[in-house]
């Protein structure tokens, strides 16, 4: 699906509606059909490099897996893209970036191979400083969270995330994040942009509160 948001973006289309259609088809559904920033977690990278693996074992270069990874791949620099965008240049150094969401998904603490991660990673060679939160990471992080979230100001609480924040960027689906206040968004961060690369706000809300949004294949 996120080979086809970015054509819908290209395109002037909305991934909503593509879903929709898609989705209609009973022997597909809808569940699966939801444009992200890109897989993660301890098993799909594994599995998917694993199968490239096995296939050049026996002479098979198997070109679609290899596709498919650096769709996943170009995604995740997508994403960093947008946040450039967002805050009107490609220089993020001196910046402060919010976060919501550190976990490869919702309703895990597993920070392996997370594509937040992987963003934050870029935005920050990028000079951003990033403030993150998420419903995992509050009180006193363990030594394999401490390992994954070095460099990064994890925050107890959303507001505190998103305080000072130049561009808010959403990278987790956790439930929580779909009820922001709006107006209390704008009074916390220094800027006005929000980056949802889940699709999780309605843009129509974001941006009656003075807010400029991009989602994933959502209509400009």
């Amino acid at each position: 699906m996120n080979s086809v948001a970015a054509m819908c973006e290209a395109v002037g289309a909305d991934v909503v509606d593509v879903v929709e259609g898609i989705g209609s088809d009973r022997r597909i559904g809808r569940e699966f059909l939801q444009p992200g920033p890109g897989w993660g977690g301890s098993c799909f990278p594994k599995d998917s490099h694993s199968l490239v693996h096995l296939a050049e074992t026996h002479g098979y270069g198997f070109s679609m897996m290899r596709g498919v990874i650096a769709v996943n791949d170009e995604q995740r620099e997508r994403m960093v893209r947008k946040v450039q965008r967002a805050a009107g240049t490609n220089d993020l150094n001196g910046m402060t970036i919010s976060v919501l969401g550190l976990t490869f998904k919702a309703g895990t603490d597993d920070l392996r191979d997370s594509p937040s991660l992987a963003i934050i990673g870029r935005l920050r060679e990028l000079g951003a400083t990033v403030r993150a939160y998420d419903p995992t990471t509050t009180g006193r992080l363990s030594r394999i969270q401490d390992s994954f979230l070095e460099g990064i100001n994890v925050q107890q609480s959303v507001d505190e995330a998103m305080r000072g924040g130049e561009v808010l960027v959403i990278l987790t689906e956790w439930p929580e994040f779909r009820s922001l206040d709006f107006e209390q968004v704008k009074e916390l961060l220094s800027g006005s942009a929000i980056v949802d690369t889940r699709n999780l706000l309605d843009p129509q809300s974001v941006r009656a509160a003075g807010l400029s949004y991009d989602g994933v294949g959502r209509k400009a």
